[in-house]
């Protein structure tokens, strides 16, 4: 199949601070038939996982998907610092970046059904995908690249980094990041300017099913391993398992490959994008007296 990749900003924010980046995935030579909108992870989860999202957008494009990739407010190339923004921010982007995906289909197909749709979460991108879909009109199906079940982990992973810097400059005496944000401080992280307001978002933040709704949602979550183990952590079966009574349709799987966000040097990890391609296309039901 023919696609193609665009490069734009869009207005998906509000002014001053509304151009973020897009890279728009599309087939050249039908209309597709999924719109799939990928939220990046946080952090340096970002940059570091630029690569595998790029290959993976492409791999979905050749299959007949539009993809949207876009940076976050304050994020990569899109307007704005990492301190403007809060979890409320982000999830009002993701869900502008779905509404501008949708028109965007309907412009350049205008004879097309509506597509399936999908929100394709990294990480901590995986909470805002689904708060935004609280917010959009449904269905919105979830693919979940290694989800993060709360918010409050990945903060708490995140300011290890100010504690393991402190420790290596001698500076173990002073004030935790942590302290300093419960104390209404905004502080630097790894170069990230972290503020109260976004520390108390992710804090609040919990990966929860949405509402049952007809036909059933779906949510693939893909894990990524060193170790050829096809069972999930005890956590991350009870959210699946609670996704699963609240009537979606879950499929779980874990590959084998490198955690390509947090290597030092950038990694592929071949079997994701595979295992991503195949538990997309194959439907899967939902587990008898869920």
């Amino acid at each position: 199949m023919v696609t193609a990749t665009e490069a734009l900003f869009a207005p998906l924010g509000r002014e001053p601070l509304k151009q973020r980046l897009c890279l728009w995935h599309t087939p050249t030579d039908a209309a597709p038939q999924r719109l799939v909108v990928h939220v990046h992870g946080f952090g340096e989860d970002l940059n570091k996982s630029r690569r595998m999202a790029a290959m993976q957008a492409r791999a979905l494009a050749d299959a007949g998907s539009a993809v949207l990739r876009f940076d976050l407010l304050g994020c990569g190339d899109s307007d704005g610092e990492f301190s403007d923004a809060t979890l409320d921010d982000w999830i009002a982007d993701t869900v502008a970046a779905c509404q501008w995906a949708l028109a965007q289909h309907a412009a350049r197909w205008p004879q097309a059904q509506r597509p399936e749709c999908w929100l394709w979460g990294h990480r901590a991108g995986c909470l805002l995908a689904q708060a935004a879909a609280a917010q959009l009109p449904g269905p919105w199906h979830f693919l979940f690249w290694q989800p993060t079940p709360a918010g409050k982990t990945v903060l708490q992973q995140f300011l290890r980094l100010d504690m393991a810097a402190a420790k290596l400059t001698g500076a173990a005496d002073k004030a935790s990041a942590k302290s300093l944000l419960a104390a209404g401080t905004t502080v630097s992280v790894a170069g990230y300017e972290i503020t109260p307001a976004l520390a108390a978002g992710l804090e609040a933040a919990r990966l929860q099913p949405p509402a049952a709704q007809q036909p059933p949602l779906r949510l693939e979550w893909l894990d990524v391993s060193p170790q050829p183990d096809a069972t999930p952590p005890a956590a991350t079966q009870a959210v699946l398992d609670a996704w699963r009574a609240a009537g979606c349709a879950v499929g779980y799987r874990k590959v084998i490959g490198p955690m390509f966000w947090q290597t030092t040097e950038i990694a592929d990890a071949p079997a994701l994008i595979q295992g991503t391609l195949e538990a997309i296309r194959s439907p899967t039901r939902v587990a008898a007296g869920a």
